[in-house]
């Protein structure tokens, strides 16, 4: 019987298990990195261990440390969690070996499945349709397109499309050195690329006795960068005939390795229906909640159960309704899915029915790892939780995610919400027209539009500029108790400027007795106005503008979309502005690779350096043909968010950021 519990992983995996752990009366601890003590997890936890730094390699992947973590602790099981060690045979059998419960498979199983190399052999001798290995020396022009990949690890990273086999020498060698920073394995290899794929798996969980469940099917075909974005079960695509093979193949795949616990094995099917074997997840998905959702199961409490020896019953439940589940990042999807850092002032979904459970009916779940306040850092996956719906049906469940994102209240950091919100009210996505393409087929930077379209951000920057009156008013150490704007006599008008991006708002506006009168808004009339609510009728209509600051932001949430404003400055800071042609990190980050030295004349496109951060590598290119003139980082020096990475003379050209130059490559935690 386990009686404590730590959990190898952190943020919102590490608050999930800690939950059903709870709900079971098992004590918790918890690890954290320098970076990560004051995560939420940490504080959930009933005991803490420090981990001293911040990267993984430091932390999270000191399988060592986490051993001595539960001795010192008095832990008697570890759980992987997802990502870090979660697919480490040698970490299985560390804990195993230090006569700790491991929650998990075994690490032969790990060890098998882990070598995607071995493990498409042995799944063709199991009967399990797969696609075929490609030498490299031997792909032809009729081999293309086609994936090199990592043969360790998952997540997306050590992966490349190749379209030209001009491109396959280096897509194999970054492959090959990201598999290796990631995995400790720079073994890759390639196999034929399905352009417009559907990702199909199977939720496995078998016991030690012989019983092997197949609980259902997820699709998860919406990626970028080969990870998923939004998830779902059951799958649209799939009917009962093809539902009872894919069952087939992942209970013929979990009995060739005599597998035990929650697992996962990955198709991916194409246009004509069939389906091959990607690979099997020895560990607890992401998206996990969705197949909760639907079977009423909690699969965490099912693996503690499972790790202590207990028998599954013979045929496992069957699911109900539909349910939905998205990935909200710290990320700029319409900037080559930026990741973004700072502080998250404000983290609010509203209408959630329950918090890393099923909800007690159809309703909304939210899986976070983070809080307001919560500081987003560069060292780990930039995901700051996955929010979930659970309906009778598939189109009222997308409609309930939607509606939930677009009334978040997310300060201070840039996400995904908008396009989240975007795909599940897209047409194709509510027919159930999903593939891995459906970001190139729809236009991400069409899908990535704001919310909040031109005019309604001009009447959010008018909220916003009373109610900053209203603040300064409330702040005022005398007269503080006169209306805003207030004169007695006639006076000038206010004027306020704020900024979206390139876009500046110039507001002007009176405040008299006859009411508010506001250039450009003269079908507005305000009804009521304090520091963090504005209410206007703008025509016929009544909209209510809820207003928060933070350190020169203003943030506006409406029914008409959500706006974060950047107080403009009056005057420019002439010590701000940067030598033409310089090239600025678009994050805080390390240099790990550094492709040209100063003097070198350069062309565009070509790679200069690469920056990582947020366990993702990010190409930093020249923007046009030219020399490089200055270089002043060097591999392994830690930069910060706008600091010049190299400059490159280019005749006739002014500034040019590193955010418009630079090229996301790799990526976290799932896979195609």
């Amino acid at each position: 019987m386990i009686k404590s519990l730590l959990v190898a992983n952190r943020a919102e995996i590490a608050r999930r298990v800690f939950r059903s752990c709870r709900d079971a009366g098992i004590g918790t601890v918890a690890v954290f990195s320098d970076a990560d003590a004051a995560s939420p997890h940490v504080s959930e936890a009933d005991t803490a261990f420090r981990l001293p730094g911040n990267s993984p390699a430091e932390t999270y992947l000191r399988a060592d440390l986490l051993v001595k973590a539960a001795a010192e602790t008095g832990a008697d099981a570890i759980h992987p969690g997802y990502g870090f060690l979660s697919e480490n045979a040698a970490f299985a059998r560390a804990v195993l070996d230090a006569g700790l419960t491991w929650v998990g498979p075994p690490p032969e199983a790990i060890e098998t499945m882990g070598s995607k190399v071995e493990s498409k052999r042995l799944m063709d001798k199991a009967g399990v349709p797969i696609l075929s290995e490609l030498d490299p020396a031997e792909v032809t022009e009729a081999d293309l397109p086609l994936l090199v990949k990592a043969s360790a690890g998952g997540g997306g990273r050590g992966m490349r499309i190749v379209r030209e086999l001009s491109e396959l020498a280096e897509a194999i060698e970054g492959a090959g050195a990201e598999a290796g920073s990631a995995f400790g394995d720079a073994t890759v290899f390639c196999e034929r690329y399905l352009e417009a794929g559907r990702h199909i798996e199977v939720q496995v969980m078998a016991d030690s006795h012989g019983t092997v469940w197949a609980l259902g099917e997820r699709e998860c075909s919406i990626q970028r960068r080969h990870q998923k974005v939004v998830e779902e079960a059951p799958s649209p695509l799939v009917d009962s005939a093809m539902r009872d093979e894919l069952f087939d193949a992942a209970r013929k795949a979990a009995k060739a390795i005599d597998y035990v616990g929650a697992g996962t094995v990955e198709f991916l099917a194409g246009p004509d229906g069939r389906f091959y074997f990607l690979e099997m997840n020895t560990r607890l998905q992401v998206e996990h909640p969705v197949t909760e959702c639907t079977t009423g199961l909690d699969l965490v409490a099912l693996q503690l159960r499972i790790a202590e020896g207990a028998k599954l019953p013979q045929d496992p439940p069957q699911w109900t309704g539909h349910a939905i589940e998205v990935r909200l990042y710290a990320e700029d999807p319409s900037a080559a899915w930026q990741p973004q850092s700072g502080t998250l002032h404000r983290f609010e979904v509203p209408g959630g029915d329950a918090e890393f459970k099923i909800p007690r009916e159809y309703g909304l779940r939210l899986d976070s790892g983070v809080v307001s306040g919560s500081v987003v850092g560069v060292h780990y996956d930039p995901m700051l939780a996955k929010v979930i719906a659970w309906a009778p049906d598939r189109t009222e469940a997308a409609r309930r995610l939607a509606s939930a994102l677009a009334g978040a209240r997310i300060h201070g950091v840039v996400t995904n919400r908008d396009l989240l919100v975007n795909v599940l009210r897209h047409q194709s996505f509510l027919a159930g027209d999903t593939d891995t393409a459906f970001f190139d087929k729809h236009d991400l930077i069409t899908l990535s539009l704001p919310l909040a379209d031109p005019e309604a951000v001009r009447r959010s920057a008018l909220a916003a500029a009373l109610a900053d009156a209203e603040a300064n008013r409330a702040q005022a150490t005398t007269l503080s108790r006169l209306p805003s704007g207030w004169r007695n006599l006639p006076s000038a008008p206010q004027h306020k400027r704020y900024s979206v991006g390139e876009a500046v708002y110039e507001l002007t506006y009176l405040l008299g007795r006859s009411g508010l009168r506001a250039e450009g808004h003269e079908d507005v009339e305000l009804v009521e106005a304090s520091p963090n609510r504005v209410v206007l009728d703008i025509g016929s209509v009544r909209r209510i503008f809820l207003v928060e600051r933070y350190d020169g932001l203003v943030c506006v949430d409406s029914a008409l979309g959500p706006v974060t404003f950047t107080r403009a400055p009056r005057f420019a800071d002439p010590d701000a502005a940067l030598a033409a042609g310089s090239l600025v990190a678009p994050m805080p980050g390390t240099v790990v690779r550094v492709a040209v030295s100063e003097g070198d004349t350069v062309a565009a496109g070509d790679t200069l350096l690469w920056l990582e951060a947020m366990k993702m590598e990010h190409r930093i290119s020249a923007p046009a043909d030219g020399v490089v003139t200055e270089l002043p980082v060097v591999v392994g020096q830690q930069v910060d968010l706008g600091a010049v990475l190299a400059i490159v003379t280019l005749p006739g050209v002014t500034v040019v950021g590193a955010s418009e130059a630079a090229e996301n490559t790799v990526t976290d935690e799932e896979q195609q």
